[in-house]
C-alpha cells in the first residue's frame, strides 16, 4: 500500500495563511502531538519506506515519524508543496476577497492560476503519479509511507476517482491524517481517506 499522509498542524493552518514553498513555517505544539499520535497508529503498518516532501512542516512531520518507528526517511521533490506564486504569504480572507475562489479555479486549471505563477493542477498530478508508479515498483507489495500536503494528495485521489473540481474544493484532508491507496492489477483504488485516531474525529 501507498500510504499518503498530510503533515501535521502547522502555524500556517492556524493563522489561516497561503505558505506554499515559504521557509520558516512550523508545527505548532498541538502539530508536534498528531504527528505523534499518527505515528503509534501506524505501527502495525509496518512501513518499509518513508518518503517526504521537503517543506520543513512535512519534514519535521516525517522526522517524529520515522524516530518512533526506528526508521529513516529520504526526500523527494515530487511530493513537494505547489508554488503558490503571488498568493504565497496571504491570508485566505484577504485572497477570496481580491481575487475570487483562487482554490476552486486551482482545480479547474483556470488561466489565473498559471498567470500568477501558481503551479498547475494538472502538474501536480503529474508528479504525484509518478512517485507513485515509483513507489509501487520500487517497493512491491510493501508499505510506503508519503509525507506532504493536502493537495499533492487530492492529486492522486483526483486521478483514481475522477472528481469534479467543485468536488475536490469541498474536500478537506485533516492535518497528519493518512490517504491510503492501494494497487490491484494494474489500478490503484482508494482504500482509505481521512484515516486518523478516533478521538481526532470527536475533537475535529
Amino acid at each position: 500500500m501507498i500510504i499518503f499522509l498530510r503533515h501535521a498542524q502547522a502555524k500556517n493552518n492556524v493563522d489561516r495563511i497561503l505558505a506554499g514553498r515559504r521557509e520558516g513555517i512550523p508545527l505548532t505544539k498541538k502539530g508536534i502531538e498528531q504527528a505523534n499520535k499518527i505515528a503509534t497508529f501506524l505501527e502495525p503498518l509496518k512501513i518499509s519506506a518513508i518518503y517526504s516532501s521537503p517543506i520543513e512542516r512535512a519534514l519535521h512531520t516525517a522526522k517524529i515519524i520515522a524516530d518512533k518507528l526506528d526508521a529513516s526517511y529520504q526526500i523527494d521533490e515530487r511530493i513537494t508543496e505547489i508554488e503558490m506564486g503571488t498568493f504565497s504569504g496571504m491570508n485566505y480572507e484577504d485572497m477570496f476577497e481580491k481575487y475570487g475562489n483562487v482554490f476552486l479555479r486551482f482545480y479547474q486549471n483556470d488561466p489565473v492560476i498559471e498567470k500568477n505563477g501558481v503551479e498547475t493542477f494538472s502538474n501536480v498530478k503529474k508528479r504525484v503519479l509518478e512517485m507513485v508508479n515509483h513507489c509501487s515498483a520500487v517497493h512491491e507489495d510493501k508499505n510506503v509511507l508519503l509525507v506532504t500536503h493536502m493537495d499533492p494528495i487530492k492529486a492522486i485521489i483526483s486521478t483514481i476517482t475522477q472528481l469534479r473540481p467543485e468536488s475536490l474544493y469541498e474536500l478537506i484532508i485533516r492535518n497528519a491524517s493518512l490517504t491510503i491507496v492501494k494497487k490491484e492489477q494494474a489500478d490503484f483504488s482508494l482504500v482509505s481517506m481521512n484515516s486518523m485516531s478516533s478521538e481526532r474525529y470527536i475533537q475535529e
